[in-house]
């Protein structure tokens, strides 16, 4: 059975970012994409959750994990979820040293997010470099 701490051997992750209208939504987006495009997590659609569409919340319902990438302290994404019932594994990019219309979005702290989402505990990430996910 894979490591529930792992991504990278789970299949069935979803990730659902904030993508709100400041900075931090934007990272928080672009993380999302960036951990989506590795394979590490598939994106899934906030909104949907938050307008009750009967398929997505199925489709969440059946999802090993679910993780929420908030842009502040606010957590509208993970409150979204919890508020439709599910059980959120949430991170804050505030508790990252990200603040709130004071970040800049490159890459640099695109990867410095992923990192710290998809780190295993006790590991190092071995390819910060490789243009994908970390691990």
């Amino acid at each position: 059975m894979a490591d529930k701490n792992c991504m990278c051997h789970e299949t069935g992750i979803l990730i659902f970012p904030c993508s709100g209208s400041s900075d931090v939504g934007e990272l928080s987006d672009r993380v999302a994409r960036k951990i989506a495009r590795c394979g590490k997590a598939k994106m899934f659609c906030l909104a949907g959750i938050g307008a009750h569409i009967p398929g997505m919340i199925e489709s969440t319902k059946a999802a090993k994990r679910i993780i929420a990438i908030n842009g502040c302290p606010v957590s509208c994404a993970q409150k979204t979820l919890e508020h439709t019932g599910f059980k959120v594994e949430a991170y804050n990019l505030k508790d990252m040293g990200f603040e709130k219309g004071k970040t800049k979005i490159d890459e640099a702290n695109i990867e410095k997010a992923v990192s710290i989402i998809t780190e295993v505990k006790g590991e190092k990430n071995s390819s910060k470099s490789s243009g994908c996910c970390a691990g």
